[in-house]
């Protein structure tokens, strides 16, 4: 069979390392997924077991003196569902002021500098702030001077805009065709109105995944709340996981029954808590899991 010239056969040269990529990918990615689910099984194992069989160590993947008593203390510990509720209320505030000042900072961010003869003054003005922080000391002043302590916009704010967020996605928006923008333009259509009507429906992918990040950082966040919290009562979820289960304070968490303390210190206990705040997480990705791949590729493109 003859190869016409200037066409290159099926057969090339780099098959053999694209294959070779493929296999060592997939290997790696399918090793370290199921490493992720051999620890959550785990996790989820020793907190449907006894006592005794943890402390022997017979807990491997599945429950060893299968026991729902830890659940049923969980759902009586009003302090944890404090948190939890506070989490939730940390997620829902933080993921509106998040997605406001990213789209509102992109959208314009991803004009040309023909289009908006200030864009790359503006650009360095975030850019920076990425690369250098005031530091945490100034930080805490300012947000003590505001007044701010103990406050949900404490956890909020200062995380507010992410440069990173802001570049995935006005490098998303420039892949959109200019033939919609232009025509939106001919009927008439103000940006605002091509923000709202053309870039914010055309963008649902990439607006998806940097949802999920706002999501999971906001969720999984606990320093933020015990710098900024005078008191126990004000922690997010993760900052009082980490009293009950990496500083095994529970005093400090407000647990000061010693028929419960003796309980809440074993390790069904803790990760009982560590389940049921894994939970809301594992629950959304799969909504937003369609949209994260091409969310991700085509925002992180840069033309």
């Amino acid at each position: 069979m003859k190869v016409k010239r200037g066409i290159k056969p099926s057969h090339s040269k780099d098959r053999p390392s694209i294959l070779v990529f493929r296999i060592f990918n997939t290997i790696f990615l399918g090793g370290t997924a199921l490493t992720c689910v051999v620890l959550l099984l785990h996790v989820v194992a020793l907190s449907l077991s006894n006592n005794d069989a943890i402390v022997s160590n017979e807990v491997t993947l599945f429950p060893v003196g299968f026991t729902l008593t830890a659940y049923k203390k969980l759902l009586e510990n009003t302090r944890f569902w404090m948190a939890f509720g506070r989490s939730i209320q940390r997620v829902l505030l933080g993921l509106a002021v998040n997605m406001t000042l990213v789209v509102s900072c992109a959208y314009p961010l991803s004009k040309y500098p023909q289009e908006f003869r200030s864009r790359n003054i503006y650009f360095w003005f975030f850019y920076i702030t990425a690369l250098f922080s005031g530091g945490m000391i100034p930080l805490y002043v300012v947000i003590n001077e505001l007044g701010m302590m103990d406050s949900l916009w404490a956890l909020v704010l200062p995380t507010g805009v992410s440069m990173g967020n802001i570049v995935l996605l006005l490098n998303f928006i420039r892949q959109l065709p200019k033939g919609m923008m232009e025509a939106a333009e001919i009927d008439g259509a103000g940006e605002l109105a091509k923000l709202i009507k053309i870039v914010i429906p055309c963008s649902k992918p990439c607006l998806a995944s940097i949802m999920l990040f706002t999501i999971v950082g906001h969720w999984n966040s606990w320093f933020d709340g015990m710098l900024y919290s005078t008191t126990t009562q004000s922690y997010p979820l993760q900052s009082y996981l980490q009293l009950i289960v990496v500083q095994q304070n529970f005093s400090a968490a407000g647990i000061t029954d010693p028929e419960a303390l003796e309980e809440l210190s074993s390790t069904t206990m803790q990760t009982a808590q560590i389940v049921v705040a894994m939970l809301p997480v594992l629950l959304i990705y799969p909504f937003f899991q369609k949209y994260f791949m091409s969310g991700i590729v085509l925002g992180s493109v840069k033309e």
